[in-house]
């Protein structure tokens, strides 16, 4: 059996997640029109802004102790009420399939109670299958599903809140 953990990044390990970001867009780039510079990387810019805003929370997921993606967590919402969303959310595909993404969603949906969104690209479809999949699972309270397009393109949106911890 897999250990999973997913802990918080200290600012010393934004880093890391920016090097991770590469793989995420390569992986984006079969469903987005996202083209590689000259110099052989994706046009992304690093994030110090983001990183620094007080509701984004940068997390690495480690399984059997070694680097298996990363998730960010931040208040860039689309929907009226919603605190949370899922911003980024990458899992190596040496760990795809393995229960590594729904641990890592249902551990920061107990560690943050609060009114959530979570979307993807309906042109994605490992996604559109693995939300659709999880989210009667896992989305919490009063759970309501919303269609919406984010920059030109299509998107699914959950919508959800999830309660304070049991004390």
């Amino acid at each position: 059996m897999l250990s999973i953990e997913l802990h918080a990044a200290q600012r010393d390990e934004c880093e890391t997640i920016e090097n991770l970001m590469q793989f995420y867009l390569y992986d984006f780039s079969e469903w987005l029109p996202l083209k590689l510079a000259e110099h052989g990387f994706f046009n992304h810019r690093p994030k110090p802004d983001y990183w620094r805003q007080p509701a984004t929370q940068p997390f690495l997921i480690r399984v059997d102790g070694e680097l298996a993606g990363f998730v960010t967590v931040d208040d860039d919402t689309h929907l009226d009420g919603a605190e949370h969303n899922i911003s980024y959310l990458f899992v190596t595909r040496r760990f795809r399939g393995q229960g590594v993404a729904e641990f890592v969603v249902s551990a920061l949906l107990s560690r943050i109670p609060g009114q959530w969104q979570i979307f993807h690209l309906d042109a994605n479809p490992p996604a559109r299958r693995f939300w659709a999949r999880v989210m009667p699972e896992l989305g919490g309270i009063g759970l309501s599903v919303h269609q919406r397009d984010v920059d030109g393109y299509p998107c699914t949106f959950y919508r959800f809140q999830t309660p304070p911890p049991q004390g």
